[in-house]
């Protein structure tokens, strides 16, 4: 997919390119889904799925570049997540684990299940952090939001995204070091 042009596949998609839609979709859909994941774990697919039918009835009125459509997205999750902790605190759902089908496994290599488990221990160490940060560490990093971009979507200065990204980065090399993970590259990592 050398010649993936994001302005291009989002004008296609706005007018009605179902092709289109589907790479905007494959693009963004696994960020979008690891955010969810550490703000609402239980039901993140279920809210992933609620924002893009919100895209697809917006799509045509949407106007922007690649970072306005990401900060765009981003910005109707963190709505969703908002409205659904709401709708929960009036109506609280009791699942249990027997309620759940397991998901059959499309490929089951060791390869993935590494890079699952680095996902999902990386996941859980950015969900300790206090939810303003880890807010912003998920849309810096996982969704590449730029700072700017970030601080429309949280609605804060870029003063304070940036502070808080610092003191996220430096929390989670606490957490990393007191975690007894012999990564220390990771760490290091986590604070370039």
């Amino acid at each position: 997919m050398a010649d993936f042009s994001f302005e291009q596949t989002l004008a296609d998609a706005r007018s009605g390119d179902e092709q289109a839609f589907a790479t905007l979709w494959r693009t963004l859909h696994p960020p979008l889904v690891r955010y969810l994941r550490v703000f609402a774990p239980k039901i993140a697919d279920d809210v992933a799925s609620e924002v893009w039918l919100q895209v697809v009835r917006g799509l045509r009125g949407f106007s922007g570049d690649e970072a306005g459509f990401k900060s765009w997205l981003f910005t109707i999750a963190r709505n969703k997540v908002t409205d659904s902790a709401r709708q929960a605190a009036r109506r609280p759902i009791e699942v249990s684990d027997d309620d759940i089908a397991p998901a059959a496994a499309p490929d089951d290599t060791a390869a993935a299940a590494i890079e699952r488990f680095d996902t999902e221990a990386a996941l859980a160490l950015i969900a300790k952090l206090p939810p303003d940060q880890a807010e912003i560490i998920m849309l810096r990093v996982v969704a590449g939001l730029e700072v700017a971009d970030v601080a429309r979507v949280v609605r804060k200065s870029a003063g304070a995204v940036r502070v808080t990204s610092h003191r996220a980065l430096h929390k989670l090399r606490e957490l990393l070091d007191h975690s007894g993970d012999s990564a220390g590259s990771r760490s290091e990592a986590v604070t370039r």
